[in-house]
């Protein structure tokens, strides 16, 4: 039996068949797919990035705007755990008339035009996804046990990678598998007794990965001290996840990132994008950075985002990003003042150069290997 919310086991092969190209798949035939499959739930912004369609964020809506966005047929949600731990002051709004993306957010800005709305953005995988165990490459080292976070899709505590591994799951009822979250947490576990802390913003469902989800599992793992974060999603700016970034980062926590896989001439994407946090493009087996990764100020290292070899052999952004997560999260143990800056002085003086002479778009301060 289907459960409510979920697309069919057909949408999700179909969206798969997709995932699984020769290179890494771009943001575009992603978010192409979801609008095939889940035409009723998704839509996109007037850039063209994918938002849940029905829902939005609010931010400084006081109680009197508040009534008057409920009297337009919006329901609120206010996220209170992520607003006390981050600081922020946010809704999500649901609207209850069916109302086109563009015409409910014309009746929000209308109603309250002194508050700050925004979309449900969807964040996406950074990279394809993975046949079962892809990631159980290598062999444990003899480094002490650490904690490091991931915010992905669900983690199987059965891949061999990650078997030494405790891990602490957050954000679904009922645990969930997904290949891709699990392929970027065994090149972050790498086999070795570290506690992972693993937030699933999908749950089974392949339209998740929506902004407030995010915010959240960057407040839990807030409250859970986890220094060391690893992000392998890539999305539009958003001045909530904006915030809640900036909020991370001044409470002393290493945000790594991946890029994306739209190629060097596509603009920046978000988190890793934003200041403070650690970008990361990929390169190939030659130390080659791959065609398709992102380019420009965004780029802080890279690292290899190949897994296997041959026709089978998966790419992308994602599986870079926790080549450097872990290497971080040797240098930092617990959240303090400065740390973001403090860690990437520490890798750069660690990473191989990648030729030119400072900062370079394609590979920034250089390659940091496992």
């Amino acid at each position: 039996m289907q459960l409510p919310g979920t697309i069919p086991a057909t949408g999700l092969q179909r969206i798969g068949d997709v995932l699984r190209q020769p290179l890494a798949i771009t943001r575009k035939l992603q978010i192409d797919a979801l609008l095939r499959e889940q035409p009723r739930r998704v839509d996109v912004d007037p850039q063209g990035a994918p938002v849940l369609r029905g829902e939005f964020l609010a931010m400084g809506l006081s109680s009197v705007q508040g009534d008057a966005v409920r009297a337009l047929g919006f329901a609120l949600d206010r996220q209170t755990s992520a607003d006390a731990t981050l600081g922020l002051d946010f809704a999500v709004l649901h609207d209850t008339r069916g109302r086109s993306t563009a015409m409910a957010m014309r009746a929000l800005q209308q109603a309250a035009p002194g508050a700050t709305f925004t979309y449900q953005h969807l964040y996406l995988p950074a990279g394809q996804d993975a046949p079962a165990a892809a990631g159980s490459t290598g062999s444990p080292s003899s480094a002490p046990a650490q904690r490091v976070g991931l915010i992905d899709g669900g983690v199987d505590p059965a891949d061999p990678a990650l078997a030494r591994a405790r891990i602490e799951q957050h954000g679904c009822t009922t645990a969930s598998i997904s290949r891709h979250g699990t392929a970027v947490a065994a090149r972050l576990v790498a086999g070795d007794a570290d506690t992972l802390f693993a937030a699933d913003l999908w749950c089974g469902d392949a339209v998740g990965g929506a902004v407030s989800n995010l915010v959240d599992a960057l407040s839990w793992m807030a409250r859970e001290r986890v220094a060391v974060i690893n992000i392998s999603l890539v999305g539009p700016d958003n001045p909530v996840l904006a915030r809640a970034v900036k909020a991370m980062i001044a409470r002393g926590h290493v945000l790594v990132s991946a890029v994306g896989n739209d190629g060097p001439a596509a603009p920046p994407l978000f988190p890793a994008a934003y200041p403070g946090v650690i970008g990361v493009a990929g390169v190939d087996a030659r130390g080659r950075v791959l065609p398709e990764s992102g380019s420009g100020e965004q780029v802080d290292f890279c690292a290899s985002g190949v897994i296997g070899r041959g026709r089978d052999a998966l790419r992308g952004t994602s599986f870079a990003a926790p080549i450097v997560a872990r290497k971080a999260a040797r240098l930092l143990d617990a959240p303090r003042d400065g740390a973001a800056s403090e860690v990437q002085q520490r890798l750069i003086g660690e990473a191989r150069p990648s030729g030119a002479a400072g900062h370079d778009p394609h590979c920034g301060y250089g390659l940091l290997s496992p």
